[in-house]
Protein backbone atom coordinates (compact mmCIF):
# COMPACT_ATOMS: atom_id res chain seq x y z
CA UNK A 1 0.00 0.00 0.00
CA UNK A 2 1.49 3.67 -0.72
CA UNK A 3 0.74 5.01 2.77
CA UNK A 4 2.91 1.86 4.28
CA UNK A 5 6.83 1.46 3.99
CA UNK A 6 8.10 -1.94 2.18
CA UNK A 7 8.63 -4.71 4.70
CA UNK A 8 11.53 -4.86 6.36
CA UNK A 9 12.03 -1.02 6.40
CA UNK A 10 11.28 1.41 8.76
CA UNK A 11 10.83 5.19 9.61
CA UNK A 12 12.55 7.27 11.66
CA UNK A 13 11.21 9.89 14.46
CA UNK A 14 10.60 10.91 17.73
CA UNK A 15 11.94 9.07 20.48
CA UNK A 16 13.96 6.45 18.14
CA UNK A 17 15.10 9.25 15.99
CA UNK A 18 17.14 10.67 19.37
CA UNK A 19 18.09 7.01 20.52
CA UNK A 20 19.98 7.02 17.20
CA UNK A 21 21.44 10.21 16.92
CA UNK A 22 22.72 9.07 20.80
CA UNK A 23 24.67 5.87 19.27
CA UNK A 24 25.88 8.09 16.49
CA UNK A 25 27.26 10.32 18.42
CA UNK A 26 28.74 7.96 21.04
CA UNK A 27 30.25 5.91 17.91
CA UNK A 28 31.46 9.27 16.42
CA UNK A 29 33.56 10.45 19.68
CA UNK A 30 35.21 7.16 20.38
CA UNK A 31 36.14 6.73 16.87
CA UNK A 32 38.18 10.19 16.89
CA UNK A 33 39.28 9.76 20.14
CA UNK A 34 41.26 6.73 18.25
CA UNK A 35 41.78 9.09 15.27
CA UNK A 36 39.54 7.27 12.55
CA UNK A 37 38.48 9.54 10.01
CA UNK A 38 34.76 9.29 8.71
CA UNK A 39 33.98 8.00 5.03
CA UNK A 40 30.88 7.78 2.96
CA UNK A 41 30.72 5.94 0.20
CA UNK A 42 27.90 5.10 -2.38
CA UNK A 43 24.85 3.22 -1.41
CA UNK A 44 25.10 1.43 -4.54
CA UNK A 45 28.21 -0.19 -6.39
CA UNK A 46 28.77 -2.45 -9.29
CA UNK A 47 28.07 -5.98 -8.13
CA UNK A 48 30.91 -7.81 -9.17
CA UNK A 49 32.56 -5.94 -6.50
CA UNK A 50 30.25 -7.57 -3.59
CA UNK A 51 30.64 -11.02 -5.70
CA UNK A 52 34.54 -10.87 -5.17
CA UNK A 53 34.83 -9.15 -2.11
CA UNK A 54 31.69 -10.51 -0.36
CA UNK A 55 32.31 -14.31 -1.79
CA UNK A 56 30.07 -15.48 -4.39
CA UNK A 57 29.48 -18.36 -1.89
CA UNK A 58 28.15 -16.39 1.03
CA UNK A 59 24.46 -16.46 1.55
CA UNK A 60 25.10 -12.30 1.26
CA UNK A 61 26.05 -12.76 -2.42
CA UNK A 62 23.59 -15.72 -3.24
CA UNK A 63 20.12 -15.37 -1.32
CA UNK A 64 20.34 -11.93 -0.25
CA UNK A 65 20.97 -8.91 -2.22
CA UNK A 66 19.06 -6.23 -4.11
CA UNK A 67 20.47 -6.24 -7.48
CA UNK A 68 18.96 -4.53 -10.44
CA UNK A 69 20.34 -3.39 -14.45
CA UNK A 70 20.56 -0.06 -14.71
CA UNK A 71 19.35 1.95 -17.37
CA UNK A 72 23.35 1.55 -19.26
CA UNK A 73 22.70 -2.52 -18.67
CA UNK A 74 25.26 -2.26 -15.83
CA UNK A 75 24.53 -4.43 -12.92
CA UNK A 76 24.14 -2.40 -9.96
CA UNK A 77 23.93 -3.45 -6.39
CA UNK A 78 22.68 -2.15 -3.36
CA UNK A 79 25.51 -2.06 -0.97
CA UNK A 80 24.64 -5.39 1.92
CA UNK A 81 27.41 -4.05 3.74
CA UNK A 82 30.36 -1.20 4.19
CA UNK A 83 33.77 -3.18 4.15
CA UNK A 84 34.12 -3.58 0.55
CA UNK A 85 32.68 -0.21 -0.21
CA UNK A 86 35.48 1.41 1.70
CA UNK A 87 38.12 -0.72 -0.14
CA UNK A 88 37.11 -0.09 -3.25
CA UNK A 89 37.18 3.88 -2.39
CA UNK A 90 40.72 3.18 -0.48
CA UNK A 91 42.10 1.63 -3.46
CA UNK A 92 40.81 4.23 -6.41
CA UNK A 93 41.74 6.94 -4.20
CA UNK A 94 45.34 5.70 -3.28
CA UNK A 95 44.95 6.20 0.37
CA UNK A 96 47.69 3.86 0.59
CA UNK A 97 49.94 6.56 -0.65
CA UNK A 98 49.23 8.72 2.62
CA UNK A 99 50.35 6.80 5.28
CA UNK A 100 50.99 3.38 6.52
CA UNK A 101 48.00 2.96 7.86
CA UNK A 102 44.10 4.17 7.02
CA UNK A 103 41.34 4.13 9.76
CA UNK A 104 38.31 4.71 8.33
CA UNK A 105 34.80 4.89 9.81
CA UNK A 106 31.18 4.71 8.50
CA UNK A 107 27.80 4.85 9.24
CA UNK A 108 25.94 3.75 6.21
CA UNK A 109 22.18 1.96 5.52
CA UNK A 110 22.96 -1.70 4.00
CA UNK A 111 20.24 -3.52 2.17
CA UNK A 112 19.71 -7.57 2.22
CA UNK A 113 16.83 -9.08 1.68
CA UNK A 114 16.03 -11.60 4.66
CA UNK A 115 13.10 -12.44 6.86
CA UNK A 116 12.60 -9.10 8.90
CA UNK A 117 13.12 -9.61 12.46
CA UNK A 118 14.05 -7.73 16.05
CA UNK A 119 16.99 -6.10 15.39
CA UNK A 120 17.37 -6.75 12.09
CA UNK A 121 15.75 -5.06 8.99
CA UNK A 122 15.95 -5.53 4.77
CA UNK A 123 17.37 -1.92 5.32
CA UNK A 124 18.93 -1.39 7.97
CA UNK A 125 22.08 0.36 9.20
CA UNK A 126 25.79 0.00 10.05
CA UNK A 127 28.61 1.73 12.24
CA UNK A 128 31.51 0.07 10.70
CA UNK A 129 35.19 0.75 11.36
CA UNK A 130 38.08 -0.45 9.02
CA UNK A 131 42.08 -0.78 9.44
CA UNK A 132 43.93 -0.83 6.32
CA UNK A 133 47.24 -1.63 5.85
CA UNK A 134 48.57 -3.33 9.19
CA UNK A 135 48.86 -7.57 9.57
CA UNK A 136 50.16 -6.75 13.43
CA UNK A 137 47.04 -8.03 15.97
CA UNK A 138 47.27 -4.66 17.64
CA UNK A 139 44.69 -3.76 14.76
CA UNK A 140 42.14 -6.53 16.01
CA UNK A 141 42.97 -5.86 19.67
CA UNK A 142 42.16 -2.07 18.96
CA UNK A 143 38.89 -2.56 17.35
CA UNK A 144 38.00 -4.89 20.42
CA UNK A 145 38.76 -2.37 22.50
CA UNK A 146 37.10 0.44 20.57
CA UNK A 147 33.91 -1.50 20.47
CA UNK A 148 34.07 -2.26 23.96
CA UNK A 149 33.99 1.49 24.71
CA UNK A 150 31.04 2.08 23.33
CA UNK A 151 29.10 -1.25 24.76
CA UNK A 152 30.30 0.09 27.94
CA UNK A 153 29.34 3.85 27.24
CA UNK A 154 25.25 2.74 26.02
CA UNK A 155 25.32 0.75 29.67
CA UNK A 156 25.09 -2.46 28.23
CA UNK A 157 26.50 -5.19 30.35
CA UNK A 158 25.52 -8.56 29.56
CA UNK A 159 27.85 -8.91 26.20
CA UNK A 160 30.66 -11.18 25.78
CA UNK A 161 33.54 -10.87 23.67
CA UNK A 162 34.45 -14.25 21.55
CA UNK A 163 37.44 -14.74 19.64
CA UNK A 164 38.34 -17.43 16.80
CA UNK A 165 41.29 -17.56 14.46
CA UNK A 166 40.39 -19.68 10.83
CA UNK A 167 43.42 -19.16 9.67
CA UNK A 168 45.12 -18.27 6.32
CA UNK A 169 45.06 -19.95 2.95
CA UNK A 170 47.90 -22.14 3.84
CA UNK A 171 46.49 -23.90 6.90
CA UNK A 172 43.10 -23.52 5.82
CA UNK A 173 43.39 -26.17 2.78
CA UNK A 174 44.50 -28.92 5.40
CA UNK A 175 41.50 -27.47 8.14
CA UNK A 176 39.08 -28.44 4.81
CA UNK A 177 40.29 -31.71 4.00
CA UNK A 178 39.42 -32.52 7.39
CA UNK A 179 36.35 -30.54 7.57
CA UNK A 180 35.28 -32.11 4.46
CA UNK A 181 36.13 -35.62 5.52
CA UNK A 182 33.90 -34.95 8.35
CA UNK A 183 30.96 -33.84 6.84
CA UNK A 184 31.08 -36.64 3.99
CA UNK A 185 30.30 -38.75 6.61
CA UNK A 186 27.11 -36.71 8.24
CA UNK A 187 25.96 -35.42 4.56
CA UNK A 188 22.66 -37.83 4.88
CA UNK A 189 21.65 -34.78 8.17
CA UNK A 190 22.99 -32.04 6.39
CA UNK A 191 20.55 -29.39 5.03
CA UNK A 192 20.29 -28.59 1.09
CA UNK A 193 22.28 -25.51 1.35
CA UNK A 194 25.07 -27.38 3.44
CA UNK A 195 25.75 -30.16 0.74
CA UNK A 196 26.25 -27.48 -2.16
CA UNK A 197 28.36 -25.42 0.60
CA UNK A 198 30.39 -28.77 1.13
CA UNK A 199 31.30 -28.40 -3.00
CA UNK A 200 32.28 -24.95 -2.85
CA UNK A 201 33.29 -23.84 0.66
CA UNK A 202 33.06 -26.36 3.74
CA UNK A 203 33.57 -23.57 6.22
CA UNK A 204 30.34 -21.88 5.30
CA UNK A 205 28.92 -25.40 7.00
CA UNK A 206 29.92 -24.42 10.14
CA UNK A 207 27.93 -20.56 9.98
CA UNK A 208 24.37 -22.87 9.54
CA UNK A 209 21.65 -21.45 11.32
CA UNK A 210 19.67 -25.04 10.64
CA UNK A 211 19.47 -27.44 14.18
CA UNK A 212 20.49 -30.44 12.83
CA UNK A 213 23.42 -28.92 11.01
CA UNK A 214 24.45 -27.14 14.46
CA UNK A 215 24.66 -30.87 16.38
CA UNK A 216 26.71 -32.25 13.59
CA UNK A 217 28.99 -29.38 13.22
CA UNK A 218 29.49 -28.44 17.22
CA UNK A 219 32.00 -32.02 16.87
CA UNK A 220 33.49 -31.42 13.18
CA UNK A 221 37.09 -30.26 13.45
CA UNK A 222 38.12 -27.26 14.68
CA UNK A 223 40.03 -24.85 12.84
CA UNK A 224 42.77 -23.78 15.95
CA UNK A 225 43.68 -26.95 15.52
CA UNK A 226 45.05 -26.82 12.00
CA UNK A 227 46.52 -23.30 12.27
CA UNK A 228 50.62 -23.13 11.01
CA UNK A 229 52.90 -21.66 13.10
CA UNK A 230 52.14 -17.80 11.89
CA UNK A 231 49.10 -17.93 12.27
CA UNK A 232 49.42 -19.98 15.61
CA UNK A 233 51.73 -16.93 16.80
CA UNK A 234 49.42 -14.19 15.74
CA UNK A 235 46.26 -15.46 17.31
CA UNK A 236 48.82 -15.63 20.57
CA UNK A 237 49.44 -12.81 20.75
CA UNK A 238 46.07 -11.26 20.00
CA UNK A 239 45.03 -13.03 23.42
CA UNK A 240 48.36 -11.81 25.64
CA UNK A 241 47.39 -8.38 24.21
CA UNK A 242 43.84 -8.91 25.33
CA UNK A 243 44.98 -9.82 28.83
CA UNK A 244 47.29 -6.46 29.02
CA UNK A 245 44.50 -4.89 28.29
CA UNK A 246 42.05 -6.51 30.92
CA UNK A 247 39.41 -7.55 28.49
CA UNK A 248 38.14 -10.44 28.98
CA UNK A 249 37.15 -12.71 26.15
CA UNK A 250 36.43 -16.25 25.17
CA UNK A 251 37.77 -18.78 22.35
CA UNK A 252 34.92 -19.85 20.46
CA UNK A 253 35.64 -22.20 17.52
CA UNK A 254 31.85 -21.55 16.49
CA UNK A 255 32.31 -18.33 14.73
CA UNK A 256 34.10 -18.59 11.24
CA UNK A 257 31.54 -15.04 10.13
CA UNK A 258 29.53 -15.46 6.86
CA UNK A 259 31.48 -13.34 4.56
CA UNK A 260 34.27 -15.00 2.50
CA UNK A 261 37.02 -12.02 3.06
CA UNK A 262 37.61 -13.45 6.12
CA UNK A 263 41.24 -14.48 7.65
CA UNK A 264 42.50 -15.15 10.73
CA UNK A 265 40.96 -13.73 13.47
CA UNK A 266 37.66 -13.01 13.87
CA UNK A 267 35.79 -11.56 16.40
CA UNK A 268 31.83 -11.29 17.67
CA UNK A 269 30.22 -9.64 20.44
CA UNK A 270 27.67 -11.71 21.60
CA UNK A 271 25.00 -11.41 25.13
CA UNK A 272 24.07 -14.70 27.25
CA UNK A 273 21.59 -15.91 24.30
CA UNK A 274 23.67 -15.96 21.69
CA UNK A 275 22.35 -13.36 19.83
CA UNK A 276 25.01 -10.74 17.95
CA UNK A 277 25.51 -7.34 18.80
CA UNK A 278 28.96 -6.64 16.21
CA UNK A 279 31.00 -8.86 14.32
CA UNK A 280 34.30 -8.26 12.67
CA UNK A 281 38.01 -9.58 12.12
CA UNK A 282 40.74 -9.56 9.94
CA UNK A 283 40.92 -9.95 5.81
CA UNK A 284 44.33 -9.53 4.53
CA UNK A 285 43.13 -10.63 1.36
CA UNK A 286 40.29 -8.62 0.09
CA UNK A 287 42.57 -5.76 -1.24
CA UNK A 288 43.85 -8.39 -3.53
CA UNK A 289 40.39 -9.93 -4.19
CA UNK A 290 39.02 -6.65 -5.38
CA UNK A 291 42.06 -5.18 -7.20
CA UNK A 292 44.18 -8.07 -8.47
CA UNK A 293 47.60 -6.84 -8.03
CA UNK A 294 48.27 -5.35 -4.22
CA UNK A 295 48.28 -7.80 -0.89
CA UNK A 296 47.54 -5.27 1.79
CA UNK A 297 46.54 -6.53 5.35
CA UNK A 298 43.06 -5.29 6.87
CA UNK A 299 40.89 -5.63 9.91
CA UNK A 300 37.29 -4.22 10.66
CA UNK A 301 33.65 -4.71 12.08
CA UNK A 302 30.78 -3.67 11.47
CA UNK A 303 27.87 -2.95 14.22
CA UNK A 304 23.85 -2.92 13.30
CA UNK A 305 22.35 0.45 14.86
CA UNK A 306 19.01 -1.52 14.90
CA UNK A 307 20.40 -4.15 16.23
CA UNK A 308 22.25 -1.75 19.20
CA UNK A 309 18.54 -0.53 19.56
CA UNK A 310 17.34 -4.08 20.37
CA UNK A 311 20.13 -5.01 23.07
CA UNK A 312 19.71 -1.78 24.61
CA UNK A 313 16.10 -2.88 24.59
CA UNK A 314 16.24 -6.29 26.38
CA UNK A 315 18.90 -5.14 29.15
CA UNK A 316 16.22 -2.19 29.63
CA UNK A 317 18.55 0.72 29.28
CA UNK A 318 17.18 4.11 28.36
CA UNK A 319 19.02 6.43 26.43
CA UNK A 320 15.81 8.97 26.57
CA UNK A 321 14.28 11.01 23.71
CA UNK A 322 13.95 13.96 21.97
CA UNK A 323 15.19 16.71 23.45
CA UNK A 324 12.60 19.36 24.71
CA UNK A 325 12.95 22.86 23.34
CA UNK A 326 14.62 25.51 26.00
CA UNK A 327 11.74 27.78 25.43
CA UNK A 328 8.15 28.04 24.90
CA UNK A 329 7.77 32.01 23.53
CA UNK A 330 3.64 32.62 23.12
CA UNK A 331 2.00 35.61 21.95
CA UNK A 332 -1.53 37.24 22.01
CA UNK A 333 -2.87 40.27 20.49
CA UNK A 334 -1.18 42.43 17.35
CA UNK A 335 2.56 41.50 18.13
CA UNK A 336 2.87 38.47 15.79
CA UNK A 337 5.68 40.17 13.80
CA UNK A 338 7.52 41.49 16.99
CA UNK A 339 7.38 37.76 18.69
CA UNK A 340 9.34 35.91 15.86
CA UNK A 341 11.59 38.73 15.66
CA UNK A 342 12.39 37.61 19.00
CA UNK A 343 12.37 33.68 18.86
CA UNK A 344 14.51 34.21 15.92
CA UNK A 345 17.28 36.47 17.49
CA UNK A 346 17.10 34.30 20.57
CA UNK A 347 17.27 31.25 18.37
CA UNK A 348 20.90 33.04 16.66
CA UNK A 349 22.29 33.07 20.16
CA UNK A 350 21.86 28.91 21.05
CA UNK A 351 18.37 28.99 22.60
CA UNK A 352 16.09 26.40 21.44
CA UNK A 353 12.63 27.90 20.91
CA UNK A 354 9.08 26.74 20.29
CA UNK A 355 6.45 29.06 19.38
CA UNK A 356 2.32 29.10 18.23
CA UNK A 357 2.23 28.89 14.02
CA UNK A 358 -1.72 28.00 15.19
CA UNK A 359 -3.45 31.32 16.25
CA UNK A 360 -4.34 29.69 19.72
CA UNK A 361 -5.45 31.13 23.01
CA UNK A 362 -2.67 31.77 25.50
CA UNK A 363 -4.56 28.56 26.96
CA UNK A 364 -3.97 26.59 24.67
CA UNK A 365 -0.70 27.86 23.92
CA UNK A 366 0.01 27.32 28.07
CA UNK A 367 -0.88 23.76 27.49
CA UNK A 368 1.09 23.12 24.57
CA UNK A 369 3.81 24.18 26.41
CA UNK A 370 3.64 21.64 28.49
CA UNK A 371 2.95 18.97 26.38
CA UNK A 372 6.16 19.52 25.22
CA UNK A 373 7.95 19.65 28.51
CA UNK A 374 9.19 23.12 27.47
CA UNK A 375 11.10 24.45 31.49
CA UNK A 376 10.51 27.88 30.50
CA UNK A 377 7.97 30.17 28.95
CA UNK A 378 7.32 33.62 28.16
CA UNK A 379 4.44 35.19 27.24
CA UNK A 380 4.46 38.60 24.91
CA UNK A 381 1.60 40.68 24.63
CA UNK A 382 1.30 44.71 23.51
CA UNK A 383 2.11 45.51 26.84
CA UNK A 384 5.24 43.41 27.36
CA UNK A 385 6.39 44.79 23.83
CA UNK A 386 5.97 48.56 24.97
CA UNK A 387 8.20 47.91 27.82
CA UNK A 388 10.44 45.73 26.62
CA UNK A 389 9.94 43.78 30.11
CA UNK A 390 8.83 40.46 30.41
CA UNK A 391 8.50 37.57 32.82
CA UNK A 392 10.34 34.24 32.17
CA UNK A 393 8.41 31.04 34.25
CA UNK A 394 10.13 28.68 34.99
CA UNK A 395 7.43 25.32 34.91
CA UNK A 396 9.20 23.08 37.17
CA UNK A 397 8.30 25.32 40.02
CA UNK A 398 6.03 28.16 38.86
CA UNK A 399 8.77 30.90 39.35
CA UNK A 400 8.89 33.62 37.47
CA UNK A 401 12.13 36.32 36.87
CA UNK A 402 11.54 39.69 34.90
CA UNK A 403 14.26 40.72 32.79
CA UNK A 404 14.81 42.78 29.49
CA UNK A 405 13.49 41.44 26.32
CA UNK A 406 17.34 41.24 24.91
CA UNK A 407 18.03 39.25 28.46
CA UNK A 408 16.31 36.57 27.83
CA UNK A 409 18.43 34.28 26.39
CA UNK A 410 21.15 34.99 29.53
CA UNK A 411 18.22 33.90 32.36
CA UNK A 412 17.67 30.75 30.50
CA UNK A 413 21.30 30.08 30.26
CA UNK A 414 22.21 31.21 33.65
Amino acid sequence: MITQAPRGTADWYGDAMAKREKIEEICKRIAASYNIRQIATPVFEHTVLFQRGVGETTDVVQKEMYTFEDRGGRSITLKPEGTAGAVRAYLEHSMFAESGLTKLFYITPAFRYEKPQSGRLRQHHQFGVEYIGSESPLVEVELISLVSRIVKELGLSDIEVHINSIGCANCRKEYNKALLAYLEEHKDKLCKTCLERMERNPLRVIDCKEEGCKEIVANAPKTIDYLDEECRTHFEELQSLLESLGIPYQIDTGIVRGLDYYTKTVFEFVNKDGFTLCGGGRYDNLVHEIDGKQDIPAAGFGMGLERILYFLELEGVDLGGVNPPDLYLGFMGGVKARAFQIVDALRKQGISVETDYLDRSIKAQMKYANKINAPYVVILGEDEIASGKVKVKNMADGSEVETSVDNIAAVIQK
